[in-house]
């Protein structure tokens, strides 16, 4: 069964940083584009960064565009989202996810990790 795992989410004051990592079982990253995601409460989720399946682009989020680095490494078959200047409103769960392109229909479907939570305190 395809996994897609998320951790190092938790509580963070405004300004910091922390590192997620999403590690996947009976799956390879290599080939798929790889998307990270946020859900706040009462809110849409929302995309917050997708590296082609190629590996050659990574879009982000205009909200998170100079503070957040979308990296994998394929040995570990692990993918990161490094995130630093946190602010307040970055506080939501945090997913990874894979599936064939960034575009739509893109992670219509795909695989999904469970999530993380993310907490920025003011």
């Amino acid at each position: 069964e395809v996994q897609l795992v998320e951790s190092g989410g938790g509580l963070v004051p405004a300004g910091g940083s922390l590192r997620l990592s999403c590690a996947a079982s009976e799956f390879t990253f290599d080939g798929y584009a790889i998307g990270w995601f946020r859900q706040a409460p009462g809110k849409e989720r929302e995309r917050v960064s997708c590296t082609s399946s190629s590996g050659g682009s990574t879009y982000y989020a205009d909200s998170v565009k100079g503070r957040f680095t979308a990296s994998s490494d394929n040995a570990r078959n692990t993918v990161y989202l490094q995130m630093t200047s946190l602010k307040v409103e970055d506080t939501a769960v945090y997913y990874c996810a894979a599936d064939t392109q960034c575009d739509y229909p893109g992670f219509i479907a795909g695989y999904w990790g469970q999530g993380t939570q993310v907490t920025v305190s003011s």
